[in-house]
Parts: structure tokens; sequence; C-alpha cells
């Protein structure tokens, strides 16, 4: 199991979808209670249901993971993740911070690699957030005060990985599971991270 999680627009569905076809990872979908956006594909990108279905579903204790985010629920259902990892396939997952630690919580019986996506800089995704189909101002501060918090959750994850260009960022993402699962030699500088965050937060 890989999961990836970032702040809005630090690039992490991008990535999720580069592994999923290049390394085979089966792309675990998400249920939410969100619109889709312009350019996304029910049943592909997510599962779009109503409040009821989602609260139900909770009720039912079908998920591994769920969570709120932005007023809205997003959640990975059990069944279908399990199923794949019993077949001995990947699974990779493109859930935040609070969907990350409760499978983390969960102590299932498969390799878990957590990865933390973060932007080059916090202009950098002022732009991309303001690129995306986001022409509300109010959309994007809500967002930039959201990532102020949800950077501080770094500290969870076994890497963090900085989105400077999409083409490193997946080279070095593919290394690190590969060095892991083969226990071969990371090329990972952890004081970097820590001053890139400083630099995030201050």
């Amino acid at each position: 199991m890989v999961i990836l999680s970032s702040p809005s627009g630090a690039g992490k569905t991008t990535l999720v979808k580069l592994l999923s076809k290049n390394k085979n990872f089966n792309i675990s979908i998400s249920h939410t209670t969100r619109k889709p956006r312009p350019s996304e594909v029910p049943n592909k990108d997510y599962y779009f249901v109503d409040h009821n279905k989602f609260e139900n579903l909770i009720k039912n204790e079908e998920f591994l993971e769920y969570a709120k985010v932005f007023n809205h629920l997003y959640g990975t259902t059990r069944t279908p993740v399990i199923e794949k990892l019993e077949k001995g396939e990947n699974v990779i997952f493109d859930i935040d911070w609070q969907g990350a630690d409760q499978i983390k919580n969960k102590k299932l019986n498969y390799k878990l690699i957590t990865f933390f996506i973060l932007p080059p800089s916090k202009e950098v995704l002022f732009k991309r957030l303001s690129n995306r189909d986001m022409k509300d101002k109010l959309i994007v501060d809500e967002r930039m005060k959201e990532f102020s918090r949800d950077v501080l959750h770094w500290i969870n994850y076994d890497y963090v990985i900085v989105n400077d260009n999409l083409d490193e960022c997946y080279l070095k993402i593919n290394n690190l599971i590969d060095a892991e699962i083969n226990s071969g030699s990371k090329d990972y500088d952890k004081e970097y991270i820590r001053k890139h965050i400083e630099k995030l937060t201050s």
C-alpha cells in the first residue's frame, strides 16, 4: 500500500495517476459528497454520492478511512482494497493526512509506505490554486489557510517530497518505493525537508 497525501494544489492526484500507469498500482477510488469538477469522470476519479449514502456507509462500517475536508466527506471503502491486496496487487491512495492516520492505525498486515507532497513555495501553491477551476478568491484563501495547518502533519509520513518538477518528483517517489521493496539504499535528505518546511511555515 502506498499513500500520497498533500495540501490541496501540491499535485498528488497527477502523481498518483503516473504511478498507477507506470508501476501498475491500482488507484483506490474514494467516495465523496462533493460535486464533480469539470474534468472528473464519475466512478473513475471518485464515486460521487449524496450525504445520506455516505452516512449509511459509515454506519455499516464500510470505510477503511474517511474524513471531512472543506465541508465535504471523503472515504475509502474497505472491501475493494482488501480484495486487491489479497490477490497480491499493489494499491495506491490519494488521501489526506486524516485518512492516512486512520489506515496506519488499522495496522493491516500489508507493507505501507507513506509520502507527503509539498509545493516548492507558497507563491507557487497560490498560483496553482488560482489557475485551477477556482476563480473564487474565497476558496483559494481558505485553501491557503488550510495549507498552513496541513503542512504540520509532514512529521507523520515516511517521506516528504517537494514537487518542484513533476518528472523529478515522480522519479524520487518511484526510486524510494523500489528501495523500500528491495531494501535498497535511499536517497533522502531529511534535513533539507526540515528547512523547506520552515520556509513554508514562516
